[in-house]
C-alpha cells in the first residue's frame, strides 16, 4: 500500500482544510485509516480513525466537534475535513494504514505528511 497525503496550507484560526490521502494497492480495502500530526518538538498524535469497513470513526478528544474523517473505498482515497481550525492544530499532518487504532505504532503504511498551519 503507498499512501499519497495532500491538502495542506495556510489558514486563518476558524477557517477550514480538507486534507485527502490517495491509497493504491490491492489490499487498501481491508485496512484501517487514520490521520495523526506532528508539531515542532512534541510526540506524534492520534487526530482520527475510520475502519476498513467505512462503518466506524474515531476522533481525538482535541478535534472532536471540529474534524470528519471519511473514506470511499472505491476511490481508495480517506479524506479529513477540519473546520473551526486553531492555531494549535499547527503540525504536520500524516495519513496511515494499519490494523490499529490509536497508537501509531500500530500502523504500517504512511503517507509523506502535509503540513497545516493556522495563523492567529
Amino acid at each position: 500500500v503507498q499512501l499519497q497525503a495532500s491538502g495542506g496550507g495556510l489558514v486563518q484560526a476558524g477557517g477550514s482544510l480538507r486534507l485527502s490521502c490517495a491509497a493504491s494497492g490491492r489490499t487498501f480495502g481491508t485496512y484501517n485509516m487514520a490521520w495523526f500530526r506532528q508539531a515542532p518538538g512534541k510526540e506524534r498524535e492520534f487526530v482520527a480513525r475510520v475502519t476498513w469497513t467505512g462503518g466506524r470513526t474515531d476522533v481525538a478528544d482535541s478535534v472532536k466537534g471540529r474534524f470528519t474523517i471519511s473514506r470511499d473505498s472505491v476511490k481508495n482515497t480517506m479524506d479529513l475535513q477540519m473546520n473551526s481550525l486553531k492555531p494549535e492544530d499547527t503540525a504536520v499532518y500524516y495519513c496511515a494504514a494499519g490494523s490499529g487504532f490509536s497508537s501509531w505504532h500500530e500502523y504500517t503504511y504512511w503517507g509523506q505528511g502535509t503540513q497545516v498551519t493556522v495563523s492567529s
